[in-house]
């Protein structure tokens, strides 16, 4: 068989139709007919190879949803026409001490998607059937495919970090940031939306935000000051850190998902409140199957924009140039 495919023949270059032939189906492995595919920020640095890690052709896409064409010889899990959706990771050995311990994102042999093979900005794939997982049925494609991004990326650190009674801030009202609001809510959290967007307040608060703050307002940051006890950093740019750990009541906890390119953080106020700067990734296998269920349940919808597969090079100079409150996903029709 042939895939059809959007690729980028060199760096920084613009997304081009492109076809290959995929390897035989091993044993563990499914064959996805895609039907929709996410745009991710990520997509944009891999295609501009800006971690050092791209080759070319290079098809973007780590969003996908579709439904099951093919099954290796030793697949039982999963059924021919089931729907299933592939996030970052498309295959692990499954066998390592990190696997072992559910940490299947840090195996050495890590396949992940769009890096160690073609993406999903195309008509199908071939993955490990291991790391596709099945969509509830209450969930549109166009809604599940964010979440195998923004969705793992935001529910997991919310889930190990915060409970019900947890007073939490989301940097940011985009991609991630808008979903994470929801997710925040959903817990039961008190939640506060920072932006640098004042006109973003509405926005947020219709997302689950019960405060909004303008960043930018010394006045407004000061009012937070020592009362939230977790704050998840979503945004992809420097920020100025000593007001949001500021923000922190003792033993808080910042969280960043959001690739910027520097984290400076004055020691004084982290040392004396005991506050901790960690980071998350996205999750292993459990944690996508829980954070769609849990979605699934509460009705976590990221504000999507679907259109044609043909558009991934358009799609592609809008998520680059704009700064967005929604996230666009391809479909094949």
């Amino acid at each position: 068989m042939t895939i059809s495919c959007q690729a980028a023949m060199e760096s920084a270059k613009p997304l081009e139709p492109f076809n290959y032939e995929p390897k035989d189906l091993g044993p563990k492995d499914i064959e996805i007919a895609i039907t929709h595919c996410g745009v991710c920020h990520t997509d944009v640095h891999l295609i501009d190879n800006d971690w050092g890690i791209s080759s070319y052709p290079l098809v973007p896409g780590h969003e996908i949803v579709g439904t099951i064409a093919a099954l290796g010889s030793e697949v039982t899990h999963l059924e021919a026409g089931q729907r299933v959706g592939v996030g970052g990771q498309a295959g692990a050995c499954c066998e390592c001490e990190q696997c072992e311990k559910g940490q299947d994102i840090f195996c050495g042999s890590s396949i992940y998607t769009a890096v160690h093979d073609f993406g999903g900005f195309a008509t199908a794939i071939h993955v490990d059937s291991r790391f596709a997982f099945p969509i509830p049925e209450s969930m549109a494609s166009e809604i599940a495919a964010p979440l195998l991004c923004a969705g793992i990326t935001t529910f997991v650190p919310l889930r190990k970090y915060v409970n019900s009674t947890s007073k939490v801030g989301v940097i940011g009202v985009g991609g991630l940031g808008h979903v994470a609001l929801q997710y925040a809510n959903a817990f039961g959290c008190e939640v506060t939306a920072f932006s640098t967007s004042p006109d973003k307040s509405d926005e947020a608060i219709a997302l689950g935000a019960h405060h909004f703050v303008n960043s930018k307002d010394p006045a407004q940051m000061e009012a937070v000051a020592g009362k939230l006890d977790f704050i998840l950093s979503t945004v992809s740019a420097d920020l100025e850190w000593g007001p949001y750990l500021g923000a922190l009541a003792p033993n808080g906890t910042i969280c960043v998902v959001g690739v910027g390119e520097t984290i400076t953080i004055p020691a004084v106020p982290l040392i004396f409140g005991q506050k901790t700067i960690t980071s998350s990734l996205i999750g292993n296998r459990s944690d996508f199957k829980e954070m769609l269920a849990f979605s699934a349940m509460h009705n976590i919808a990221p504000r999507v924009e679907v259109v044609p597969m043909s558009q991934a090079a358009d799609a592609i100079n809008q998520v680059r140039t704009a700064r967005l409150g929604h996230r666009i996903v391809l479909e094949n029709k």
